[in-house]
């Protein structure tokens, strides 16, 4: 089966061991998001500043290909220890440098990963800070480049839908959720109670969420697919199934749904 990219190893390396997942909370902390989660990705970025302006920590949660995860997860090595003057200066181009490239139609993610660092240093500078959650995206697809994940906003309202609400239409239907965050998790964990076929995607080894919602995945009816990515939806007048990109085994399969789920 043909693969739509292909990642250094150095990428696949940051995607199946990603450095600094999570978030901050707390003192001298701010958050930046970017992204649109219709187009395919959506990025968090949290940092942490201490003594001379210096990032003394920073975390990512990221929904998205294989590639916005490797680049959230890069940047935050990049980003950490330099002062925020230093840090506003990392391009998109010094990212891909570092994973040793990325592939052409990846490159916009790069650029998601250092706008969401920028825009948390703007954040932080502007008072902007505290342990709360970031708003709407600052910025949709980029015009003329990669739009993420093809399909997803052909779809929307005809089997992709946003945010987690309303488990009611699901009922008996065959539904991908996206992981995201704990929020993501709960609704999975909710559909269950209206149909028996829910698929949790998730872009990294382990849930982003606490221990406690883990433990009821595990012993739920969900089905959690881990280190995959979601490469594309397709069907006739809705959404019908989707393509899979697992990275631990290197291979793209289809999956037949009838719904899919992704952060609002």
């Amino acid at each position: 089966m043909s693969k739509s990219t292909n990642y250094s190893e150095k990428v696949l390396d940051h995607f199946k061991n990603p450095r600094n997942v999570g978030t901050l909370e707390g003192d001298n902390v701010a958050v930046g998001r970017v992204g649109n989660p219709v187009c395919g990705d959506l990025m968090d970025i949290y940092i942490k500043v201490g003594e001379g302006d210096k990032i003394e920590d920073i975390k990512f949660k990221t929904f998205g290909c294989g590639s916005a995860v490797a680049t959230s997860s890069m940047i935050t090595e990049i980003a950490k220890g330099k002062t925020l003057d230093d840090a506003m200066r990392i391009t998109r181009q010094d990212v891909a440098n570092e994973l040793e490239g990325l592939p052409p139609i990846k490159m916009h993610c790069s650029n998601l990963a250092a706008d969401a660092l920028h825009e948390a240093i703007k954040n932080f500078k502007e008072g902007k800070q505290g342990p709360v959650e970031p708003a709407e995206a600052r910025f949709a697809c980029p015009a003329g480049e990669a739009k993420g994940v093809p399909g997803l906003a052909e779809y929307a309202g005809k089997g992709v839908y946003s945010g987690y609400e309303g488990t009611e239409r699901f009922k008996d239907k065959r539904v991908l959720v996206v992981e995201f965050d704990h929020k993501s998790v709960e609704f999975a964990l909710e559909l269950t109670k209206v149909t028996g076929r829910v698929i949790l995607l998730s872009p990294l080894k382990e849930l982003a969420t606490n221990d406690e919602l883990k433990a009821k995945v595990k012993r739920s009816d969900v089905k959690h697919l881990k280190q995959a990515e979601l490469v594309a939806v397709s069907g006739g007048s809705e959404v019908e199934k989707v393509r899979i990109n697992d990275l631990d085994e290197n291979e793209e399969y289809d999956l037949f749904v009838d719904a899919v789920v992704v952060p609002a």
